[in-house]
């Protein structure tokens, strides 16, 4: 692991500790190195038994698969010399997520620095590109609001699994998602303070967000229509889980919903971490705490023409560490839920 100190890294360290066929080998940090994971996190305590060390190209080179838990903008410094090597990459953060480099580094305000890397790079939804996942040496981890709300979205176009007919207007999309406090990581912002967020709840980046492209791209590759996408992120007073409230036009205002609840039903019938709620229930984040699984539930609201939508997931696991896991599982052939099957934490 390149990075290992925020949120999402001690998930990833929680996870791999336990899988049967994974081998920590290596987890840097330069502002830690020297320190004992376990002083860091004592929840590890007698799971991992390594020290954080600084970044060394000839030790990563050494591993099957590195996951790069860092920052923006810090994988794609290493991605070419371990892909050179042979080493298998899943990068958890941005950088190789959006295929057309103006708007990435308009959204992420930098310069890519390895953009001819980009298009060879397999977005890491499995339930979108299993196939190609499986063949991959670089996955870009998809972000925890694009994840809970593509997840949403899938089964209602026409290209997303050989369906011939979309059941939605791509052009109305409106997506009111809300986010943990997890989700904004784990270094020091007075925004994040105990006092700043409990009793209070509040919308952010309204007037646009980094993962409205990332959310627009995915469901860009699965319709022919225009996609019209307004999507705004909330902040609740909670540690981890995003809850998604997706809302679309039906194009056949006629449509039953249970036809429409059983077309999610059979989209994600193979799909080990993807449950569909049945009609009239409504899912919780809790019921997903620290577990890889999305919940979603379908509406139709009373008197109009919008379905909706409602995805659940934790933002650290299937939004981040779970998926990558996930992602390693299905790249080197191995059981695609090892690693990954304990159910949420309740209470």
């Amino acid at each position: 692991m390149i990075g290992g100190t925020g949120y999402t890294g001690v998930e990833l360290l929680r996870l791999l500790a336990t899988h049967s066929a994974a081998s920590l080998g290596v987890i840097t940090s330069r502002s830690e190195a020297g320190t004992p994971v376990s002083d860091l996190y004592p929840s590890l305590r007698g799971s991992v038994d390594l020290n954080f060390t600084v970044p060394d190209a000839t030790a990563l080179a050494q591993c099957d698969v590195v996951f790069s838990a860092t920052p923006n903008g810090i994988a794609m410094t290493h991605a070419r010399d371990l892909l050179d090597q042979g080493v298998k990459l899943i990068d958890l953060a941005a950088d190789f997520r959006i295929k057309d480099i103006p708007t990435w580094e308009h959204w992420y305000g930098m310069t890519h620095v390895c953009p001819d890397l980009v298009a060879g790079a397999v977005y890491g939804l499995p339930e979108l590109n299993r196939s190609v996942i499986a063949q991959a040496k670089l996955v870009a981890n998809p972000g925890c609001y694009p994840t809970a709300t593509t997840l949403g979205l899938l089964p209602l176009f026409e290209g997303a699994r050989g369906d011939d007919v979309a059941l939605v207007d791509a052009s109305t999309l409106v997506v009111d998602a809300k986010s943990g406090v997890t989700g904004a990581g784990r270094s020091a912002k007075v925004a994040n303070l105990f006092s700043e967020v409990a009793d209070s709840f509040k919308a952010y980046g309204a007037a646009g967000h980094r993962h409205h492209p990332e959310i627009w791209q995915n469901i860009s590759s699965v319709t022919q229509q225009a996609v019209g996408l307004t999507f705004i992120p909330h902040l609740l007073p909670m540690l981890r889980g995003i809850h998604a409230t997706i809302y679309a036009d039906l194009l056949d205002s006629a449509q039953p919903l249970e036809a429409i609840h059983e077309r999610f039903t059979n989209y994600y019938s193979n799909e080990p971490f993807v449950d569909i709620l049945p009609l009239g229930q409504h899912p919780e984040t809790r019921s997903v705490k620290s577990s890889n699984v999305c919940r979603i539930a379908i509406h139709k609201a009373v008197g109009s023409n919008k379905l909706v939508v409602l995805s659940v997931i934790d933002n650290l696991t299937k939004g981040a560490a779970g998926q990558a896991v996930q992602n390693m599982n299905i790249m080197f052939g191995l059981d695609e839920t090892e690693g990954l099957s304990s159910p949420a934490i309740m209470p």
